[in-house]
């Protein structure tokens, strides 16, 4: 008989394979954030390009907003999770090659990664 008091559960899958989280908070004081460099543009063409892959829905990819990431410098910023990848982009291929690359095939692409130093 096996005691189950000290065994630990079998981790559970996520709900989502992946999970991309843009920032798309613009400050009003007029300092920079996300919003300013094309933030939205950048969240619309993931979402759309992730759906148009078939890789949107439970099990899958989920695309998300969120407020302040706090790295700002490095701006703008989105973070892939369960990786906890976090990407620095400035056009529509910067957004369909993590698309194609990390969300479809589980490839970090290296030369978005932005650097571990920047922060606000």
């Amino acid at each position: 008989m096996t005691d189950t008091s000290t065994t630990t559960p079998a981790a559970q899958p996520s709900y989502y394979q992946r999970h991309i989280f843009f920032c798309l908070n613009d400050r009003a004081n007029g300092e920079d954030s996300c919003a300013h460099h094309g933030a939205q543009a950048a969240f619309d063409r993931c979402k759309s390009q992730v759906k148009a892959a078939g890789l949107s829905g439970a099990g899958k990819v989920r695309v998300n907003k969120a407020g302040c990431l706090d790295r700002c410098a490095g701006g703008p910023i989105a973070v892939v999770y369960p990786e906890a990848v976090w990407y620095t982009f400035v056009d529509s291929a910067d957004i369909d090659e993590i698309v194609e690359s990390h969300l479809k095939n589980g490839q970090v692409v290296e030369r978005l990664r932005t650097p571990p130093e920047l922060g606000r």
